[in-house]
């Protein structure tokens, strides 16, 4: 604001209003001020248009290849219902409507895992890990460059809202005409808050897209709504320190680094202090004891192996047989059944510890929200967008139960449809070897997967806390700023 506010030819009109309008008057004077508001919004939007489309043709490949990998499990022709455990097939997780604005933890940790028995696999072909390092930092997703960029955005359009004031020495004459700081600082807060408007208005038309593919509206617009909160919190820290500041100089460079220490730095803290916190076990420390424990149990493919020799006293007493021929079920079956219920104790406790570990790192570094709105509104994004660490702990947690399920299914009809005769002398020839088949038909077992995030109300529920953070930050600058315009007006008058 270069030049008085004329009272006569505004008169009918607020003076909070007066304010914004030549506030946004002096932007589109500004060539770097419509640049960066061009840009930011024409890069937001094509973020949101190329993850839309990306998420969109996610959806249906991963439910084409569902579909494709159970049926092709279930047309494999007669065979041993142990090689069919050993064959295996896939669950794929297919993406929440708003991870088009947020893939959140998506990206790395995976979005498939294939199912065998014996084992628990890792989520495979995560975004980020197949990569390379010039992709990730051209992966620019809605979510980001709203918590990084767009802060940077608003400080380049009211790094001087106050101190051009100051430097062209109009706010003292502003002041003596009646003009209250307040109302001046009301109306370049809602100015810069109508620039995150237009960054949130492409948001807005994903957010609805979303709507249309299922998510509930309340928390789209709980989402928005976070979002709007988070920018015009950068709004208020562009007021502060502006009025702070003696010159644009002084006023850009502490902005500047208040980015740097809230986007950057502090979201690496958070994390670093998280990994020190809750110092978690290697893969390679982790692998060495499972294996460990495993070789307790005994190897499941050995029936004669002595850690069954109390389920095989067992199963004769309750038959009332001598022998394992005599057995009306198949003994092998049996062994290879209990073998992968205790083995799948073992690992379900040591991927218990390891999603603990990871759950209790991630709530450390959360609570570094009261310190960085960023990392506020990162959590709050990401457990809204069902992204987040625990609806990848609750995916790996149904696949397993699934693995467990078909797999055991399998061990069912090892002992039912198959003879122990048959099975004992299946590699003595073709002939042998045929007889040690099941029938196709019992591959039918398999049940189409579908994994869905949490309900809207345990994501909004989920998120309160987060939104707690936020609310602390807006209530915080909001004082910070009434101090501070107080002791500007007091000068301003001396």
């Amino acid at each position: 604001m270069n030049k008085p506010i004329e009272q006569s030819s505004t008169s009918n009109i607020s003076p909070v209003l007066t304010v914004l309008k030549d506030e946004w008057r002096y932007w589109l004077r500004s060539k770097l001020a419509v640049s960066v508001l061009v840009i930011g919004v024409l890069l937001t939007l094509s973020s949101v248009i190329v993850t839309g489309f990306s998420m969109s043709a996610l959806v249906h490949e991963r439910e084409g290849m569902q579909n494709t990998s159970e049926q092709t499990f279930m047309e494999q022709p007669d065979r041993h219902p142990h090689r069919m455990v050993h064959y295996g097939h896939y669950a794929f997780r297919t993406p929440s409507p708003l991870s088009m604005l947020d893939p959140g933890v998506d990206a790395y940790t995976g979005n498939s895992i294939f199912l065998e028995g014996h084992r628990q696999n890792s989520a495979m072909f995560a975004e980020q890990k197949q990569s390379t390092g010039l992709t990730k930092l051209g992966s620019l997703s809605p979510a980001f460059i709203v918590q990084v960029l767009a802060p940077l955005m608003l400080i380049l359009i009211g790094y001087s809202s106050i101190t051009r004031e100051k430097e062209s020495q109009t706010l003292t004459f502003l002041l003596a005409q009646g003009t209250s700081i307040y109302t001046l600082l009301c109306g370049k807060a809602l100015a810069l808050i109508s620039v995150v408007l237009l960054i949130i208005l492409p948001l807005l038309i994903t957010g609805i897209f979303a709507w249309l593919m299922g998510e509930n509206i309340l928390l789209v617009a709980y989402f928005l709504m976070s979002y709007a909160l988070y920018l015009s919190i950068w709004a208020l820290i562009v007021l502060l320190l502006s009025t702070l500041a003696a010159k644009n100089s002084n006023s850009f460079t502490a902005l500047s680094f208040a980015w740097i220490l809230l986007c950057i730095v502090m979201p690496r803290i958070a994390s670093t202090s998280a990994s020190i916190a809750v110092p978690a076990a290697g893969k390679l420390e982790t692998d060495f004891a499972v294996i460990a424990e495993l070789r307790k149990l005994g190897d499941g493919h050995n029936a004669n192996d002595p850690a069954f020799n109390q389920l095989k006293q067992s199963l004769l007493k309750k038959y009332n047989v001598d022998t394992l021929e005599e057995l009306p079920i198949n003994f092998r079956g049996a062994v290879a059944q209990a073998s992968e219920g205790e083995l799948s104790k073992v690992l379900n406790r040591f991927a218990e510890q390891r999603m603990q570990k990871e759950l209790a790192q991630t709530q450390v570094a959360r609570t570094f929200g009261w310190f960085s709105p960023q990392i506020a509104i990162r959590t709050l994004s990401m457990i809204n967008a069902g992204t987040s660490i625990e609806t990848h702990h609750r995916f790996l947690r149904e696949t397993e139960r699934l693995r467990l399920d078909f797999v055991q299914s399998l061990n069912q009809t090892h002992i039912e449809k198959l003879s122990y005769i048959d099975d004992l002398n299946r590699n003595n020839g073709e002939e042998a070897s045929a007889k040690a088949r099941v029938s196709a038909e019992n591959w039918q077992m398999i049940q189409g997967f579908q994994f869905s995030t949490e309900s809207a109300n345990v994501r909004l529920l989920s998120s309160l806390s987060t939104l707690a953070q936020l609310i602390f930050w807006a209530g915080l600058l909001v004082y910070l700023l009434y101090l501070a315009s107080s002791n500007l007006a007091r000068r301003a008058s001396l």
